[in-house]
């Protein structure tokens, strides 16, 4: 299946000959909007919903961390905004809006779909001025100078997001157009980001470094195998059209042939031709030309010794001493850039498009270690730098009689021993991983250096420190080493040499039978073999039809008696016949005895083709299901080189626990190396592109039967993610944790993917009240009880109020030190710092919000964060939207007025700031002295907000995407009535959750359907009547009823529900003073509006009404609903809290 780009260039030659120049037409406005038109819609089309816009939303998440309202620039954007496809929480955040579109068609119904008047959703609905939307090309003639004032726009004027989705074809030289829009974005705002995505071969932006960078290699589009269709997608890819002349039906003929020739003949019978459409999305920071920095530092690298480099815009510089480490990890976490480690040359995945690498040739020393009679160093031990390649180890040791149990290639280097490392001493010493004993590591948190285990004194550097979770970096160094940390050289506990004998059979075979049934015994023989020998198999076609090789290493310690060689089992050679090949060599030749490098196919260590290669660990394969798998997909490969190397496991690769080293896939017989092969000169081609298809495809036919997968050579191409899923076995889970640990801003983003652990409940806890009433001090002593009872949290205390005084000291030349500290001079100022505060919020209206981001962004991971300065009326009600990823709460401190003054000195009146309008989550009187009753308060209180039963309740409650609608995902609440014990465990935290009184409620409600289940279960718990609430003509007169707009999920399904009245008894409530009401969802706040509406209808004051939600979900602003309606003095708590829909 031919790309876009390789159509485009065989519709172009199609016609070099016969359509000059001349008869070639520019595409009007009509026929570029017919020919992108067929791109839209068809069976495939998967790029929009899988790619682009679960980039844009993660992109985006970033952005509105640090600012609530952001503005978007779009370039090309077509006749509708990609944006409107993101979900409504993310499109309610973008405030301004404009667009540069040429096509005079595409720009008017663009600006029809974001100012239409009709009942339908607008795209994006919370626009705070009419988009602008320019027709005409984006204009890269203005400077491109970061300076506001020399390029005539200010901050206001400039962007968050300038996006290019699929619109810089034609736009030449690239760079320039990207130096111009990141001219554009707003300099004050972190993490402004300019986002291109474009078909993946045919960017090529030089010298720009990439915040962020990801593939989608699968990509495909298709087009009606009808001649209308094809004429108009033909056209729209070749870039122009043939005249109207005598020629130009043909020539639309023969573009029709070239397109049904290049597609995916497989797919042809569907009525569309098939066609591939990788994409590529790169995503730069004003940091994007920093790359200068480095290099003014660092060397950059003369020559790349990588295998496979599909990327010649990665930028590679090459460090010459530890120092220079740490250069490269500090300027990557000053730009917020991610960088790459090469280490021996092994895996494609540490080069990049535009993503700076970090060659660690230069770290190429190996020193043997010897015990000295005092016994300093213990054991023999090797000290490996992470620059060196396998061989050179093999070398090195060999000379000293030792050896390291490494790989069985040649040239690979650190990236395979801290990953694994199968080779011929597996079975009989252990994996590579198994022997690393300790490291020298720069870590990417800090740029500070680590010493890890066993390190010999002469090899630790001056200014290395041993970190405190040292135990566990050396458990994950040994099978997950490359994640957590720049290692520079690795220490490996030694051996005796060996010396080998090989023995090596080639069997062609005459049909799937026999092909089967000598799988089939080779399994059965393999189980049987002393550790000391290992059997590995081949599978492969050749001229003379499919193979099956075997090559058999016995081993045993060099200098011994060789005629101790076991010889060929005779099992094998009953099945197998006499050994084609027989000899006996070093460690060093072993590596010329592999089968793959010596006679398959001729050889294929010449150095003239490529390859690609994922691994999958079988229990065996003398399953007939298995060898069925294998066989077949030998005969279904794309190149003829393609084979299966299955490397013999089990020994002492078992013999270690799952859960002893990060490598947790110990279970296995055989290791398959699925490896295709193609000759260098096709790489990119439709060739090469298949045969790295095929080795996908068959991994996912044997995951089923798979023990696991090997991490060793997986990366960010998103066909990986399922294989990384079953690459650590057991320990997936806490390598994900200790990877938020040290390398939290992800700067090691491109090694084999660890699942993202589900980030714990984080709490943020607004302390406000009256100036006096101690609310820092609260704050404090509030915050050190969390440290002190829960160790693993991360906890911190900030003022909101801290920036304010710091641009004020700035402006005014006041004591910044005694503004935050002197609460006499701070009292002094107070009235011009108000003054100053209020003059920058008339000039940035949304200060407050942006100001409370910011804290929120700036404290990164922190599990409870304490914010003081609050002054906002109701402040979860208008900030919990901005944070939906969290549980906000405010605590209101009260203390008596004399109280107040006598802690700030002041003496006479002094009103009150806090407001009674609304009900705080909790409120805490700050009356004594001492810390107790803070301490008891914390306990009592804020504990609960993080007790491990909310974690479970919560893993009751599945995401499911897609639901109602494509751009949902639901949250299935009432799955916990489903779970056992669901019900029973939700209704004990309604209860305990509850801040009252329960002997002071009179009545429990509930709202049809979900609300009643969950509030039936808490009447009975508590003893308390039950009052439904359900839709009119349910119940019996007298009744009391409201009207109730449509919930947030039953308009967003395709059969919406129309507004309707629900209703109570009237005889039930007219006796009820309090009422608690139950519900499971708080969304956009419609229905639990309407059952306030229908209490205080019936006589219960608002008051005196508690809330308790099951689950909230904060971006639909319910709570401010509820404060607009005048519901503010009813106390809500909920005991879930969920991003999205």
């Amino acid at each position: 299946m031919a790309t876009l780009d390789e159509l485009k260039e065989a519709l172009r030659k199609s016609v070099s000959a016969t359509l000059p120049f001349a008869s070639r037409q520019t595409l009007s406005d009509a026929q570029y909007g017919a020919g992108f038109e067929t791109l839209l819609y068809g069976p495939g089309q998967s790029v929009y919903p899988s790619f682009i816009i679960p980039q844009l939303m993660r992109l985006l998440e970033h952005v509105l961390k640090s600012k609530s309202v952001i503005s978007v620039l779009e370039i090309g954007p077509g006749p509708q905004t990609v944006l409107g496809h993101l979900p409504a929480y993310m499109r309610q955040r973008i405030g301004r809006y404009s667009a540069c579109e040429r096509n005079i068609s595409f720009a008017a119904s663009l600006r029809d779909s974001l100012c239409a008047t009709s009942d339908t959703e607008l795209p994006l609905p919370c626009l705070q001025e009419p988009p602008q939307i320019r027709v005409e090309r984006f204009d890269i003639g203005l400077r491109t100078t970061d300076d506001s004032n020399e390029d005539g726009l200010g901050d206001e004027q400039k962007f968050d997001i300038v996006l290019f989705c699929h619109s810089m074809y034609g736009m030449s030289p690239k760079r320039k157009f990207i130096d111009r829009a990141l001219a554009l974005l707003a300099g004050r705002v972190d993490g402004a980001v300019v986002i291109v995505f474009h078909r993946d071969t045919s960017l090529d932006i030089n010298g720009l470094v990439c915040l962020h960078t990801a593939s989608f290699p699968s990509s495909a589009v298709s087009v009606p195998d009808e001649d209308e269709h094809l004429d108009n997608f033909a056209t729209f890819i070749a870039g122009f059209a043939p005249q109207q002349t005598d020629s130009q039906n043909a020539t639309l003929q023969g573009w029709r042939n070239v397109c049904r020739a290049l597609c995916d003949q497989e797919k042809s019978h569907t009525g569309h031709l098939f066609f591939g459409a990788p994409n590529i999305m790169m995503a730069f920071t004003r940091h994007a030309t920093t790359l200068g920095e480095l290099t003014a530092e660092v060397p950059l690298a003369e020559g790349i010794r990588v295998k496979r480099r599909r990327h010649p815009t990665a930028f590679v510089v090459r460090p010459t001493e530890l120092s220079q480490v740490q250069k490269c990890v500090r300027w990557s976490l000053e730009h917020k850039l991610r960088v790459a480690i090469i280490g021996g040359g092994h895996s494609g995945n540490c080069l990049q498009p535009n993503i700076v690498s970090v060659d660690m040739a230069a770290f190429d020393n190996v020193d043997v270690l010897r015990m000295k009679e005092n016994g300093e160093f213990g054991p023999s031990l090797i000290v490996a730098g992470a620059g060196c390649r396998s061989d050179t180890i093999i070398k090195k040791a060999m000379a000293a009689g030792l050896t390291v149990p490494l790989g069985s290639r040649p040239s690979v280097g650190a990236g395979l021993w801290l990953q694994g490392g199968i080779g011929h001493l597996s079975r009989l010493h252990g994996l590579a991983c198994d022997a690393i004993v300790g490291a020298v590591m720069v870590s990417v948190e800090s740029g500070q250096v680590l010493v890890i285990g066993t390190v010999p004194s002469q090899h630790q550097p001056n200014d290395a420190i041993r970190p405190e979770n040292e135990a566990d970096l050396l458990w994950a160094l040994k099978g997950a080493g490359t994640n957590f940390g720049v290692v520079t050289s690795v220490v490996f506990k030694v051996y005796p040499a060996m010396v080998y004998s090989v023995r090596q059979w080639v069997s062609p075979l005459s049909d799937r039978q026999e092909a089967q049934q000598r799988l089939v015994d080779i399994d059965a023989l393999a189980r049987e073999l002393p550790r000391q020998i290992s059997a590995d198999a081949y599978l492969y076609c050749d001229s003379e039809g499919l193979h099956v090789a075997v090559s058999m290493s016995e081993c045993a310690i060099a200098g011994h008696d060789t005629e101790s060689f076991a010889g060929t089992p005779s099992a094998m050679a009953a099945f197998l016949g006499p050994e084609n090949s027989s000899k006996t060599v070093d460690a060093i030749g072993l590596y010329d005895t592999e089968m793959y490098i010596s006679c398959m196919h001729g050889g294929h260590g010449g150095g003239k083709t490529s390859s690609f290669k994922r691994c999958i660990f079988l229990d065996g394969m003398g399953s007939l299901a298995v060898a069925d798998l294998l066989i077949s997909a030998v005969e279904d490969r794309p190149s003829p080189q393609c084979y299966l190397h299955l490397l013999h496991g089990g020994g002492a690769i078992s013999q270690v626990a799952a859960t002893a080293t990060a490598f947790g896939c110990r279970n296995w017989t055989f290791a398959c190396v699925i490896t295709s092969v193609w000759p260098r000169d096709q790489d990119g081609s439709v060739t090469a592109r298949a045969a790295v298809n095929w080795v996908y495809d068959v991994a996912k036919k044997l995951q089923p039967f798979s023990t696991g997968a090997y991490s060793a050579d997986l990366g960010p191409d998103p066909r990986d993610k399922e294989l990384a899923m079953h690459a650590f076995g057991p320990n997936r889970l806490r390598l994900s944790h200790l990877k938020r640990i040290q390398d939290p801003h992800n700067v090691l983003s491109f090694t084999c993917p660890l699942p993202q652990p589900a980030s714990p409940q984080r709490l943020i806890v607004l302390i406000t009240g009256d100036t006096g009433v101690g609310k820092d001090y609260c704050a404090k002593v509030l915050a050190s009880e969390f440290t002190k009872h829960h160790e693993d949290l991360r906890v911190r205390v900030v003022s909101i109020s801290d920036a304010t005084k710091e641009q004020y000291a700035a402006a005014t030349g006041a004591d910044l030190a005694r503004m935050l500290h002197d609460r006499a001079y701070k009292e002094e100022h107070r009235p011009a710092l108000t003054r100053f505060f209020q003059e920058q919020l008339y000039q940035q209206p949304m200060l407050k919000e942006d100001n409370f981001l910011s804290l929120v962004h700036d404290a990164g991971d922190v599990g409870v964060l304490f914010i003081t300065g609050m002054r906002e009326e109701n402040p979860v009600a208008g900030l919990s939207h901005l944070v939906a990823h969290a549980r906000l709460i405010d605590v209101r401190v009260t203390a008596s007025t004399e109280t107040r003054q006598a802690r700030r000195g002041l003496l006479g009146d002094d009103a009150d700031t806090a407001k009674d309008g609304y009900v705080p989550t909790l409120s805490f009187d700050n009356e004594e002295t001492g810390n107790e009753a803070a301490r008891q308060f914390a306990e009592r209180s804020l504990f609960p907000f993080l007790h491990s039963d909310l974690r479970r309740l919560e893993d009751m409650v599945p995401p499911i995407p897609g639901f109602p609608r494509s751009g949902i995902c639901f949250r299935h609440v009432l799955n916990i009535v489903q779970q056992p014990g669901g019900l029973g465990l939700c209704t004990a935290l309604l209860r305990t959750h509850f801040p009252g009184n329960w002997n002071g409620i009179d009545a429990i409600a509930g709202c049809e359907t979900g609300g009643l289940i969950f509030a039936s279960a808490l009447a009975i718990s508590v003893i308390k009547p039950l009052v439904p609430i359900r839709k009119a003509g349910k119940l019996p007169p007298p009744t009391v009823s409201a009207d109730k707009s449509s919930s947030h999920i039953s308009s967003a399904s395709s059969n919406a529900a129309i507004d309707t009245r629900i209703e109570a008894d009237e005889g039930i409530l007219c006796k009820c003073k309090s009422v608690v009401v139950v519900d499971d969802v708080l969304a956009t706040g419609k229905t639990l509006c309407a059952v306030l509406g229908l209490l205080n209808k019936a006589g219960v004051a608002s008051e005196c009404i508690s809330v308790i939600i099951v689950a909230e979900f904060p971006v639909h602003r319910g709570r401010q609903l509820l404060r607009r309606r005048g519901f503010e003095k009813v106390a809500i708590r909920s005991l879930l809290v969920f991003n999205g829909s």
